[in-house]
């Protein structure tokens, strides 16, 4: 049965490769990951074209498609609807629609039409439900090794955060370049948490000396104030 095959695809966990796939793509053929060698990811599937939820969360994508830039950060859609849908789609949001104050959004990042659903297959995107087969409404954060360092998925009738996203990934960012941790609700330019200490030794330091810039809670938990701000 449809069910029993796609309720087994296999999703890949935080940590493991971004699997590849050469796809045809709004902008073209993709290659990936070398298509996107050193950059962030945000590879991103939506349940069908021409649908409400779908249509808000691709125009505010578009709408902050040059912040994500400036993060070296690329964004790539998908679904199973043909590079046809996906075209007339597109064209409908920039021509007709107007939300929140954006119109004439032009969707200027690459959607991929998945038809023989090997991309969604790869990531476990694929969503059955009363013998119907969709795209889930599944995120996943790549960084610029092409590992998978975030997986995020939303029930069909919930639209995403996508400014979360971007402070996600500002925060991993931030993890990457300064060896650190972020609390919760955590703000570019907030305090960082900094690395446990790993031995009885390590505790003693911290209590004995703890640098200016650097408060703690208790052993094992201190910050250092953070005034940079990893958005530009």
């Amino acid at each position: 049965m449809v069910e029993t095959e796609y309720e087994k695809t296999y999703i890949p966990l935080i940590g493991e490769d971004a699997p590849s796939f050469e796809a045809m793509t709004t902008q073209g053929p993709i290659n990936f990951p070398e298509d996107c060698k050193g950059k962030w990811v945000i590879l991103f599937s939506h349940p069908a074209d021409f649908t409400p939820v779908c249509t808000t969360e691709f125009m505010t994508f578009a709408s902050m498609q040059e912040e994500f830039k400036k993060m070296n950060t690329e964004l790539i859609g998908v679904s199973i609807d043909s590079i046809f849908s996906h075209i007339a789609w597109l064209k409908r949001i920039e021509e007709k629609i107007e939300y929140k104050g954006m119109k004439n959004v032009k969707i200027g990042f690459p959607v991929i039409a998945d038809l023989e659903m090997d991309v969604v297959k790869k990531y476990g995107m694929v969503r059955v439900k009363d013998s119907r087969i969709q795209t889930a409404r599944a995120t996943f954060v790549i960084d610029p090794e092409s590992k998978i360092r975030a997986i995020v998925y939303y029930p069909v009738n919930n639209g995403r955060n996508i400014q979360e996203f971007k402070r996600l990934i500002s925060a991993m960012q931030k993890n990457y370049a300064e060896d650190v941790s972020t609390p919760a609700n955590w703000q570019p330019g907030d305090d960082v948490i900094i690395r446990t200490p790993r031995s009885m030794n390590e505790v003693e330091k911290r209590l004995e000396k703890v640098q200016d810039e650097v408060y703690c809670l208790d052993w094992f938990i201190c910050l250092r104030k953070d005034s940079k701000n990893n958005l530009g």
